[in-house]
């Protein structure tokens, strides 16, 4: 059996150090996009992005396998602390294609729990409002987002890559509003700059 092919793209590279990263995955049975962010200030930088290329020819259970070692490989080299995965959606016309990608998310999740990660899921709306404004943006609308929100040169390609920064960007920031409430919470601020009474 082939291993699964991990292709990076040279954008998304970075080599700084800090906060733990977090990766953000778009499951899929042929590709899986997958995006590793760290925290920078009150944003993110990416760190890396690529797909992992599975057999298309392959019967089901063998694309699966695949999946978890090469997704086992890149938390090895990366060591994320935190798994950010698309929730399922199904639409009545193609109840198969859920079904399908609902094995391949399973795999992520499983592993997710076996490597000790926290685990967040985002719905696509979620991750469009959270990025754009509005929960119906278009695949450029989102690159264009993404982009912008990482300074990069060029949007990110193919859309797995850029589907998954969007997921790891969402989770970052969902994260990054659920730390600032639990700290406020502990300090008793009710308020940006206030205290209670």
């Amino acid at each position: 059996m082939a291993p699964a092919c991990i292709s990076s793209n040279p954008f998304a590279r970075s080599s700084s150090r800090g906060a733990s990263p977090l990766i953000g995955i778009d499951p899929g049975l042929q590709r899986t996009g997958y995006a590793v962010v760290r925290p920078r200030g009150c944003e993110a930088e990416l760190v890396e992005a690529g797909v992992v290329r599975l057999g298309a020819g392959l019967p089901l259970e063998a694309r699966l396998a695949e999946l978890e070692r090469g997704l086992d490989e890149l938390i090895s080299s990366t060591q994320p602390d935190c798994l950010v995965c698309e929730e399922l959606y199904a639409h009545y016309r193609h109840p198969r294609t859920a079904i399908l990608m609902a094995h391949a998310r399973g795999v992520v999740l499983a592993l997710a729990a076996r490597r000790g990660l926290e685990v967040c899921g985002v719905a696509a709306t979620q991750v469009k409002k959270l990025l754009t404004g509005s929960g119906r943006a278009g695949k450029a609308q989102m690159q264009r987002a993404i982009t912008a929100a990482l300074h990069l040169d060029r949007p990110p390609e193919p859309h797995d890559v850029s589907d998954a920064i969007a997921i790891a960007l969402c989770g970052q920031r969902l994260r990054a509003a659920r730390r600032r409430l639990a700290s406020d919470a502990s300090t008793g601020r009710t308020g940006p700059n206030r205290r209670p009474a």
